[in-house]
């Protein structure tokens, strides 16, 4: 427990100041209340310690077994006729124990925790938004209404060069405005953003017709922003969830409901293409060469939601999602939505299947549209259900790594009992690196549909379980006065496994060229 303790607040505090000096732009030159910035703080941690609570493990094993080997009590236990099973076996229930932990932690603080820091983050961004704009991008200073761009800010006079503002306040015209340099405040109420440009010119296009240009130019030109607010307003409720602030239940229905989705529009475009096909349609190579298949899982997500509401089945109950509440990322869906609308007049005809035979050899283009459409549904759907796989997968990958960091650390520890901290960190190190590329880049590759997310999250936990389980094969099959090493012993054992295959080598050849 101790050296679990110690490596649990190290790696926290160490990969928390990360995380909070990332967004520490974000927090300073605000204004914002003590409690505010605590709170920030204390909704970072539950993030880091899903990450961190299995390293901790792994150091923790290692250091321990290291201590007991280096001190000769795994000898004596030997010696008194203790197997090595039985040495481990309390450290592997306690290993269960905190594997299971772990997935209470994974399922319920986390997203929670999640969702209310997103929340948090975006009332923050509300506050004194002037000091947040940044060079060279589009700053949206009033959501929907106001864009900004500037080619330099000096964050000391708060002067600006090479202006670009786009207004979209006036439904009936788009403004654009070009200044060579401007300057901007806060009002006196602190409400207000208050633009002051010189030297440029002012566009205006009709939205009625185009073909209309208005340009207006100036030396001088004051704006004024209202709604630009300098008060922090803590949102109390906010019904948005991406997939990392859902449970694994909501995660799970969200998934169902996204597999229905393809399932539908799998059998409308097959049909439809059929259809297009046998009219001798030109279709292009996207809508011939479709993946309509829906991305395989084993369902370990409904598994859990299931073992969950027979445990306690009101809060199984509760954490259903209602239909009516979004559960698609924003960005996925607007992206969706903006190309079913822009190829379908509505999502009834995209979805209307083509009835009896054609009256005319012409296609009509809508119907190659429709087809076209339905590709799209089919991908974002396949996106969606590979997105969701990806996270709840995760949140058991994570907690059974606790369990195989255990079962990797004994055997190393016991091998080289002389390694002492050095072993244990640079073991450490080297275990961490691999485990988290492997979850980094399984998670990218699964969620491109290149390969299920069930075994591009486990393959971590698999390699390094399969590993532990040979490392103990070959600690059982060692005698009672096995001697073991230090990390300097690991490296020259490498070495001179190095030595004997290339003298092999050599003399192979040495016997190939006396033959020859």
């Amino acid at each position: 427990m101790g050296p679990l303790t110690f490596a649990l607040t190290a790696l926290t505090s160490i990969l928390l100041l990360q995380y909070i000096g990332k967004h520490f732009g974000e927090l300073v030159g605000k204004g914002l209340p003590a409690f505010v910035i605590a709170e920030f703080f204390g909704l970072s941690i539950p993030l880091t310690v899903a990450l961190t609570l299995p390293m901790a493990v792994l150091v923790a094993t290692l250091y321990a077994f290291s201590r007991l080997a280096a001190e000769n009590e795994i000898t004596a236990l030997k010696a008194s006729g203790v197997s090595l099973v039985s040495v481990l076996q309390p450290v592997l229930w306690a290993a269960l124990g905190v594997t299971i932990v772990m997935i209470g932690f994974n399922d319920q603080i986390l997203p929670r925790s999640n969702h209310r820091l997103a929340v948090l983050q975006r009332d923050i961004a509300q506050k004194k938004p002037t000091f947040g704009l940044r060079e060279q991008v589009i700053n949206e200073v009033s959501p929907g209404k106001f864009y900004l761009r500037a080619g330099h800010i000096d964050e000391a006079t708060n002067l600006m060069r090479e202006v670009t503002i786009y207004d979209m306040s006036d439904p009936t015209r788009r403004r654009t405005i070009y200044a060579d340099s401007g300057n901007m405040s806060l009002s006196k109420g602190l409400t207000d953003l208050e633009l002051t440009l010189y030297n440029g010119n002012m566009q205006d296009v009709p939205t009625n017709n185009p073909d209309e240009l208005q340009r207006l130019y100036f030396n001088i030109d004051l704006i004024r922003v209202r709604g630009v607010g300098n008060q922090f307003q803590k949102t109390s409720a906010d019904s948005y969830k991406s997939d990392r602030e859902m449970t694994v239940c909501e995660m799970q229905e969200a998934q169902d409901r996204a597999s229905r989705e393809h399932e539908a529009a799998r059998k409308t475009f097959l049909t439809k293409r059929a259809e297009l096909q046998k009219a001798k349609a030109s279709l292009s190579k996207e809508v011939l060469n479709a993946e309509t298949a829906a991305p395989w899982d084993v369902g370990l997500g409904r598994l859990y939601c299931k073992a969950v509401a027979m445990i306690l089945p009101k809060k199984a109950h509760a954490q259903g999602i209602p239909r009516r509440q979004a559960t698609v990322p924003a960005t996925r869906a607007a992206t969706s939505s903006t190309r079913s609308s822009a190829t379908t007049p509505s999502s009834s005809e995209a979805v209307k299947p083509i009835t009896g035979p054609m009256r005319s050899p012409l296609v009509d283009p809508a119907d190659i549209s429709n087809v076209e459409s339905l590709r799209i549904r089919l991908m974002d759907s396949a996106t969606l259900m590979n997105s969701y796989g990806v996270e709840i997968h995760k949140k058991f990958a994570l907690a059974v790594a606790c369990f195989v960091f255990v079962l990797l650390g004994a055997p190393i520890a016991l091998r080289f009992p002389r390694g002492g901290v050095g072993l244990t960190i640079g073991v450490s190190l080297f275990v961490f690196a691999l485990y988290y590329v492997c979850l980094i880049a399984g998670e990218s590759i699964a969620k491109r549909g290149m390969m299920p997310a069930v075994v591009s999250m486990w393959m971590a936990n698999v390699i390094f379980g399969v590993l532990a389980l040979w490392m103990l094969a070959k600690m059982g099959q060692e005698g009672s006065t096995a001697r073991g090493g230090d990390a300097k012993e690991m490296m020259g054992a490498m070495k001179g496994w190095i030595r004997t295959k290339t003298g092999w080598r050599n003399r192979r050849l040495e016997r190939e060229r006396l033959a020859a």
